[in-house]
Parts: structure tokens; C-alpha cells; sequence
């Protein structure tokens, strides 16, 4: 939480004019974070942020009147411990757990001189997009976890020899 001062952020449709503050929220996007606070506070931009990235922790988030010498707004908000947070499950691929051997054969099979010929970037990853993900469903099993520190592994899609 704090003072992040990007008074060009459109918070509504998630855009700016400034390199600095499009990499303020492309760190927010890349580390899952959600902003709980929603009120202007200062001349009407919002500037103080709370930032979780875990759902449920954060609640009651209120926008206060200002202290005496000061243009800032103060922000009150509850952080929830224990089990009265909610829970969020995230699935994620168990490499620990992939085959990769069979995930290297499938792969083989992929014609790569031919598919790396001539294209550009964009025209070679739809060549190879939908083999190279069958490969990863195929292979590399999912496992969900808890905000409660649980895992629970759902083995691949199909486990088909080549």
C-alpha cells in the first residue's frame, strides 16, 4: 500500500500516456495484483493504492477525511488472517510431475525446418501453437492450490503413447 503517484492512469479502462506508469501497470499485471482501493483522494485521481494479490484478505476499504496539514486522504481497510478469508485456487503445470520424455517425442514430430522457414514471428507460432500445446496438455500435468496450502494434482489431459 501507498502513495504511487501515476496521476495518468485510467484506472477505469487500465491505460496511461507515460512509459513509467504503463510499467507500474504491467508489474500490477504480471503479479496478479488487484487494487481494493476505488475513491479518488486527491483532486479527484486516485493515487494511493492498496494492492493485494490474494482475494478476500483485504475488506472495509474506506477513503477518511484528510489530516489538517496535509492534501492526502487517509485510507482505513481490515486485513483478514486465519479461515475467514476466502479461498482461491490457482492451477498451475507440475513440471516436477511432466513426462517429458513423451512430451520431447511429440515434439519430435513437429516438422522444424519446414515451420521455421521464410515466416515471421506471428505466422510460425500459429504452425506450431496447437501441436506444442496438445504436447503440454498431453504431458505435463495440472495441480491446483489453495490460498489454504493444499495441492491437488489433475493428472493430463490423456495419457496416449506415440
Amino acid at each position: 500500500m501507498g502513495n504511487f503517484h501515476h496521476p495518468d492512469i485510467s484506472w477505469e479502462d487500465h491505460t496511461t500516456r507515460y512509459m513509467q506508469s504503463r510499467r507500474f501497470l504491467q508489474n500490477i499485471d504480471d503479479n496478479f495484483l488487484m487494487k481494493m482501493v476505488e475513491e479518488p483522494m486527491r483532486r479527484s485521481m486516485l493515487l494511493d493504492l492498496v494492492l493485494t494479490n490474494e482475494e478476500g484478505i483485504i475488506e472495509d476499504v474506506k477513503v477518511r477525511g484528510s489530516r489538517s496539514c496535509s492534501d492526502c486522504e487517509m485510507v482505513e481497510f481490515r486485513i483478514l488472517c486465519g479461515g475467514s478469508r476466502a479461498i482461491s485456487r490457482i492451477t498451475a503445470s507440475d513440471f516436477r510431475r511432466a513426462n517429458f520424455n513423451l512430451f520431447k517425442e511429440l515434439l519430435r514430430g513437429i516438422p522444424w525446418v519446414r515451420a521455421l522457414e521464410g515466416g515471421g514471428v506471428q505466422e510460425i507460432w500459429s504452425l506450431l501453437k496447437h501441436p506444442f500445446l496438445h504436447a503440454q496438455d498431453l504431458c505435463i500435468p495440472l495441480s491446483k492450490k489453495s490460498s489454504k496450502g493444499d495441492v491437488e494434482v489433475k493428472p493430463p489431459a490423456s495419457s496416449a503413447k506415440v
